[in-house]
């Protein structure tokens, strides 16, 4: 994996195109988001799987976009530092701070596992 693949898997979530997001994916990849009943957040594994989370993503946050991407790539593993700024329900800008711990086999993801930090701006 190259920081420039990963920058351009990291913008690819701006595009709210699961296919295109999946597409980065190894076929048994794992993607787990930062809320859920699981141990990780919600937990989706396999690559079909992977882009109904993500779908499921861009459907709760439609006019989502992550701001401030910082990439960093050592070898098989990675990171992402980000900010998601959203508007919730009462028409409040809310922005999530926010890291990935990636893990790669070759140009693709194997593991994206996402932890945040959220506040609402008045």
């Amino acid at each position: 994996m190259t920081p420039e693949r990963a920058a351009e898997f990291g913008g690819a979530w701006n595009s709210h195109d699961a296919d295109l997001v999946t597409s980065y994916f190894t076929d048994d990849g794992a993607y787990h988001a930062s809320v859920g009943p699981d141990a990780l957040g919600k937990s989706y594994l396999g690559k079909e799987n992977i882009r109904r989370g993500v779908q499921a993503f861009f459907d709760r946050f439609p006019d989502g976009k992550f701001e401030n991407l910082k990439v960093i790539v050592a070898g098989d593993v990675g990171t992402f530092e980000w900010d998601f700024v959203t508007t919730d329900a009462n028409g409040h800008v809310v922005r999530t701070a926010g890291c990935d711990l990636l893990e790669f086999v070759g140009d693709k993801i194997s593991k994206k596992n996402a932890f945040r930090k959220q506040y609402v701006q008045a």
